[in-house]
């Protein structure tokens, strides 16, 4: 699998960690940073990974940042995303499930090592249900198109 991973400062050691985890599991890893705990801004590399997998490039993508809400945040700006913030396995699963996920966010100041491969390995593994769930997002497609090209416009 083709997977594009990044990180700020406060995710930087697990971003690592899971970058090298993905790469002994043999998916193909692109690593957009940041480099290091210097201070940088979120929603740059949460733009990056988001961009990648909404334009076909990766086929999933996984953002760090200290609680991976700020980084879930800034991804599910881009059409087509739908990031989630996992803190354990059961919700990895499920947002794959049910949700279909393409980019999962993880608490680099919450989220163990150990803890973190669980949630990577369940998200990857996890296949997307359909049935009635591909009506739902349908649904979000939709969504997407009314506001993000007229915000004033809602669903009807």
């Amino acid at each position: 699998m083709r997977i594009i991973i990044g990180s700020d400062h406060a995710g930087f050691p697990l971003k690592e960690e899971v970058a090298a985890f993905l790469k002994r599991e043999g998916h193909t890893v692109t690593d957009v940073g940041t480099d290091g705990e210097t201070p940088v801004d979120y929603p740059d590399y949460a733009w990056r990974v988001a961009r990648a997998v909404a334009g076909g490039a990766h086929d999933r993508g996984i953002l760090v940042c200290g609680t991976g809400t700020g980084m879930a945040i800034a991804a599910n700006k881009v059409p087509g995303i739908r990031a989630v913030v996992a803190l354990d396995e059961e919700t990895a699963r499920l947002a794959r499930a049910h949700n279909n996920t393409n980019v999962l966010a993880l608490a680099g100041r919450k989220t163990g090592k150990d803890e973190a491969r669980k949630i990577v390995r369940t998200w990857l593994e996890t296949p997307f249900e359909g049935n009635r769930h591909e009506r739902r997002l349908d649904k979000i497609r939709e969504m997407e198109k009314s506001y993000f090209f007229s915000p004033e416009k809602g669903p009807e």
